[in-house]
């Protein structure tokens, strides 16, 4: 069903530009140097500083318009519009080949390097080695980098990939950071937003989540008694009935061994969507238009896509973020760090 929140597989990506970039705008901005770092931990900006918007700029002009070479692999910045912002970002990207057929491997290496573009075309502003993930085993993985934009406007990413023991090729393609958005970013205080629980439905299930195999633990603790307990949580926003996909359907089953693992963090599922009960099954409340209605909770979150992961600590601060697809490491480093 169609909706504006839902994301049914990684050929999503809303910014496949490969030979131009998106067009920038704004007011010139202040500069700082931004670092971005490999694996879990989101590179923060310097304390106190303001995002500023570059001036507006075309990418060909800067040398960012078509390849003089037609490249073999085609990168994908795996991002709704006006996902990326200023500040840290956790980019997901991938690979597809002429034929449009997903090439992400583990033995596939891959790299990023950012540039402003209206600042210094020449000289990147962050650099990061992508982490491999399958997104469905052995079938479709991405590149995981978290990286730290100075300031919003158009920005060029320049992707080092090799298969094992082939030549390594670059590909370049431009694309916008908006100046913010309302998604809930690492550091801030989580919004308190009742979620439903089993002693709201007489320990039924059924009656709150889609999942066909549900785990009470996760239907234990409202949101917002979690953050008023000083409790450390994860939420996660996923519905198993409405996204099937390999993709994100099995978001749920991924985590449930977590709860044994970290018996002193709540774990807490919401439906993203309005649904109501009906002929004993969840059924989804429909805008005409737009298909599936995201909740009260969802918009508070400020989400546009799902499934997505938060985890928070004992003050109620958001220490990761993990949207579509997360690795092992990345979700353990989150969690060892608010038990």
């Amino acid at each position: 069903m169609p909706s504006r929140l839902h994301r049914s597989g990684l050929a999503v990506a809303a910014c496949l530009l490969l030979v131009a970039g998106c067009s920038g705008g704004g007011t010139p901005g202040s500069t700082f140097s931004a670092a971005a770092t490999p694996g879990g931990a989101i590179p923060s900006l310097a304390a106190g500083a303001a995002c500023g918007t570059a001036p507006a700029i075309d990418p060909a002009s800067v040398g960012w318009g078509q390849a003089a070479t037609q490249p073999t692999v085609f990168p994908i910045l795996i991002a709704n519009p006006g996902e990326l912002v200023c500040g840290p970002n956790r980019i997901l990207f991938s690979f597809v080949d002429a034929a449009n057929n997903p090439i992400g491997a583990p033995d596939r290496t891959a790299s990023i390097s950012i540039y402003d573009l209206a600042r210094n075309a020449g000289t990147p502003i962050a650099q990061a080695q992508g982490t491999f993930v399958w997104a469905i085993e052995n079938e479709r993985g991405v590149y995981v980098a978290n990286v730290a934009f100075p300031e919003a406007g158009t920005y060029g990413a320049e992707f080092t990939t090799a298969k094992a023991g082939a030549a390594p090729e670059q590909i370049r393609l431009a694309f916008d950071v908006q100046p913010s958005n309302g998604v809930v970013k690492v550091g801030q205080k989580a919004p308190s937003t009742p979620t439903p629980t089993l002693s709201q439905v007489g320990g039924d299930a059924s009656r709150i989540s889609t999942d066909t195999s549900p785990l009470p633990a996760f239907y234990q603790v409202s949101e917002s008694d979690a953050l008023a307990q000083h409790k450390p949580f994860l939420i996660v926003f996923a519905t198993p009935k409405f996204c099937t996909s390999q993709q994100c359907g099995p978001t749920l089953d991924r985590l449930k061994p977590y709860v044994e693992q970290y018996p002193t963090v709540t774990f807490i599922h919401v439906e993203p969507y309005k649904l109501t009960y009906d002929n004993g099954e969840l059924q989804a409340v429909l805008d005409p238009y737009t298909g599936l209605i995201p909740t009260d909770v969802t918009t508070t979150w400020g989400l546009e896509s799902e499934p997505w992961v938060f985890v928070v600590d004992r003050d109620g601060i958001v220490r990761g973020s993990f949207e579509l697809i997360f690795s092992d490491q990345e979700l353990t480093a989150a969690l060892d760090a608010v038990k």
